[in-house]
Parts: C-alpha cells; sequence; structure tokens
C-alpha cells in the first residue's frame, strides 16, 4: 500500500475515533463541535504547524533588543569600571566587513544619539559623542551610580533609508540599591519645572501622548527647539527595554522658534504592561530631563515584573559584557 493511502486511512481513523468520543459526551458537545473536529484533522490543520501569537510577532520587530542588526553590530564598550572615576566611554558601529562604519545620515541633527538607562529605569542619559576618523565615537563619561546599565546606539547608515538601534549591557561596580518600582508616575519634576504627561498607551495599536510643562504653576511658553523639535520622547518597555516607536508631532520648528507649554507624541505600544518614558526639552540654553511610568490602556500594571536578575548587585570592576577586543 502506498504513503498517500496509508495516511488517508489513519486519518479517517482519526475522525472515527474523534466521532465515538464526541458521542459519547454528546449530551454536552453539539454535533457542530463534532463536525469542526473531524473536518480539522481530516485536512491536518495545525498537525505540526508553529503559532506565533501577535506579542512575539510584535517583539521580533522591536528595535533595541540586540547588539547586532541590519548587518551592523555594536562593538564591546570601553566605559569607567566603578562610581565616581572619570574616563572616555567608547564604542564602534561595525559593518557586515567586521570594520567600523563611517558614513552616517544625520537624524533629529545629529549622526548618532546614544542613550544610556539603569536597567531599574532609575538612571538616563541622551547624549551625542563624537566620531573620529577611526570610526570610534567616544566622549568623557563618569557613572554616577552602581548598577547594571543597556547602552543604546540610535543610527542612520549613510544611503540607508531606515534607522537601526543597538544595545549592549555594562556593569558598574559600587554600592548598588535598586529603585523603587511605581506603577504609574505622570508628573516630574526637572529642575525648576513641573511635568506632566497626559493620555493612555493603547497595547497594541498607536496613541497620541501629551507632555505638559509649567513653572511656579504657571504654562511655560519659551521652550526652544532642541534636535530639530521642541521635545524629545524615548520609551522603554519594563523587563527588555526594548524601543517604543515615539514620534514628535507638528512641523520641525524654525531656529528662534519658540512653543510651549505643550508637546505631543505619536506612540505606539506592541504589548500590554509597563513603560518607562523620558522627556527631554529646553528651555534658556539648557536641557532638562522629566521621567514617568505609565501602563497600557490607563491601566497600571503589576510592578515588580522586570527580568529575574535586573537587580543584581554588578560583580566589582565588571565593565564589559564579552571578551573580545574594543575597537
Amino acid at each position: 500500500m502506498n504513503t498517500p493511502a496509508r495516511l488517508s486511512i489513519y486519518g479517517l481513523g482519526l475522525v472515527a475515533a474523534f466521532g465515538a468520543a464526541f458521542l459519547v459526551a454528546g449530551a454536552v458537545v453539539p454535533d457542530s463541535a463534532v463536525e469542526a473536529r473531524a473536518a480539522e484533522v481530516e485536512e491536518g490543520h495545525g498537525a505540526h504547524e508553529e503559532t506565533v501569537l501577535p506579542d512575539e510577532a510584535a517583539s521580533a520587530a522591536l528595535p533595541g533588543l540586540s547588539l547586532d542588526a541590519d548587518g551592523y553590530r555594536l562593538s564591546p564598550i570601553t566605559a569607567p569600571d566603578a562610581v565616581g572615576e572619570e574616563e572616555e566611554l567608547r564604542f564602534s558601529v561595525l559593518g557586515a566587513d567586521d570594520q567600523p562604519l563611517l558614513e552616517y545620515t544625520e537624524e533629529h541633527e545629529k549622526d548618532l544619539h546614544l542613550i544610556v538607562v539603569r536597567q531599574d529605569g532609575s538612571e538616563f542619559r541622551h547624549v551625542h559623542p563624537e566620531i573620529d576618523a577611526e570610526g570610534t565615537w567616544s566622549l568623557p563619561w563618569s557613572w554616577e551610580e552602581a548598577g547594571t546599565y543597556r547602552v543604546f546606539a540610535d543610527f542612520t547608515p549613510g544611503g540607508a533609508e531606515s534607522g537601526v538601534t543597538l544595545t549592549r549591557t555594562l556593569s558598574v561596580a559600587g554600592d548598588f540599591e535598586p529603585a523603587a518600582q511605581e506603577d504609574e508616575v505622570r508628573t516630574s519634576q526637572a529642575g525648576d519645572f513641573e511635568v506632566e504627561l497626559i493620555g493612555d498607551l493603547a497595547a497594541g495599536g498607536s496613541s497620541t501622548l501629551t507632555v505638559e510643562v509649567t513653572r511656579d504653576g504657571q504654562p511655560v511658553t519659551t521652550m526652544e527647539p532642541y534636535l530639530g523639535a521642541f521635545g524629545h520622547l524615548v520609551a522603554l518597555r519594563d523587563g527588555d527595554l526594548a524601543y517604543l516607536h515615539v514620534h514628535p508631532e507638528g512641523a520641525e520648528p524654525e531656529a528662534g522658534q519658540l512653543s510651549g507649554p505643550t508637546v505631543e507624541f505619536a506612540t505606539e505600544a506592541p504589548t500590554p504592561g509597563r513603560y518607562l518614558l523620558y522627556f527631554d526639552f529646553q528651555v534658556d540654553g539648557e536641557v532638562q530631563t522629566a521621567s514617568f511610568v505609565l501602563g497600557t490602556d490607563g491601566e497600571a500594571s503589576e510592578s515588580g515584573t522586570s527580568d529575574e536578575g535586573d537587580h543584581e548587585e554588578p560583580a566589582e570592576g565588571d565593565t564589559h559584557d564579552d571578551g573580545e577586543d574594543d575597537h
């Protein structure tokens, strides 16, 4: 007997077996359910197929979760080993030939944006290093707090149509105390300014968030252009610190133009959960940062859901995630 014939008989046998089972339970299972299940077995639907859940598919496409993407790789990072040391933070973006990338496309007035955040979200910096002729990015650096940090390099390669976000993890030695986990934080103090976040994140969809800036209870209308906008919002998913897609609304401001007290952002939250948000804005030539915590769909998510080991005390002097040579 050939293979197709054997498979057909086997399939019919399964149909009969399922039919008998459902006849025994006929008092509680409708005939339509029996027919649907029999058709599914006979046609082989789902027999060996791997199902990809929507959340899994969304996560796979998120930037900022890997040290390599789109043919580029973030080199090991050189940085101070412990709190209080004054050194340089140095790294390169490597291409497919394992050579440093030299050509970049300017985005928001810079060739590369460097985001550094502690794993618990309590420490955040958005800075812009300088590149040398060999393709090494660097800037003076020191750590104010010990802990485990994620370093994100956000850039667009020269000639590319879309940007790339690469990341590595560093551990900084010193006395370490994890920050308290808040379910929701909608108001933040940034220097002399009070900043409020208005709006909700919609899981699996887009939404608009509005940031309002006041000082001594009065609306601030002297916000200056900063990196081609009146404010920038970085949003990270708690647990793995994946990037959200956040874009400022409105036209790019002109030089010397002032605005305020609000800035709007189009935001996408790929999955339900807790998100960390950081708003940078500039007044009187000084950049301020306000931080927030928001759950999706207006519901505060449970705290303490970050990955196991997020708050472990770092090993003394460990600032490298592997043994590769720096570039």
